[in-house]
């Protein structure tokens, strides 16, 4: 018993297709090997994010952000050292691969690399045409008419002048 049935909130919303899709995929996702590296979401204000990854013992060099069709993709990749010789490996040296969906009008602004912490700022900035405001409202008395005679008018000049 994985999947839910959204259809019941698609008879009063909008344009929640996305939303309902993301649900369903954490869903269906298996957390089984989800758990490296740890990571931190941090809200930092209403419009500043913060995403904080432990990715201790990689370079700058051996990781990678990109941001593609709202899905923020951190990745990293250890490259090959020389032979050592260990007498107990305990500290994970592994590839791995972190997705975060980003809500509408969130942009990645930066990233930091200090004392094996990663951190990627994000800013949500909601664009004017979108944010509330509000609408006049105007009296009976002052809607606009159609003027028939106009209209008429126009007609007739323009047969005159054919």
């Amino acid at each position: 018993m994985n999947t839910i049935d959204f259809s019941p909130l698609y008879r009063n919303s909008v344009g929640f297709d996305r939303m309902a899709s993301l649900l369903d995929a954490a869903f269906r996702n298996d957390t089984a090997g989800s758990g490296y590296p740890p990571y931190n979401i941090e809200s930092l204000d209403d419009s500043r994010y913060a995403i904080t990854l432990a990715v201790a013992g990689f370079k700058l060099s051996e990781l990678d952000i990109h941001v593609e069709g709202g899905v923020l993709t951190v990745s990293g990749r250890k490259e090959e050292e020389a032979e050592r010789k260990y007498l107990h490996r305990g500290i994970a040296n592994r590839a791995f691969e972190r997705k975060f969906n980003l809500a509408e009008h969130v942009e990645v602004r930066g990233a930091t690399l200090e004392h094996g912490l990663l951190t990627i700022q994000l800013l949500k900035q909601i664009p004017e045409a979108m944010k509330p405001r509000r609408i006049a409202i105007s009296k009976g008395d002052d809607a606009l008419e159609h003027d028939s005679s106009t209209a008429e008018s126009k007609a007739t000049d323009k047969q005159q002048a054919a």
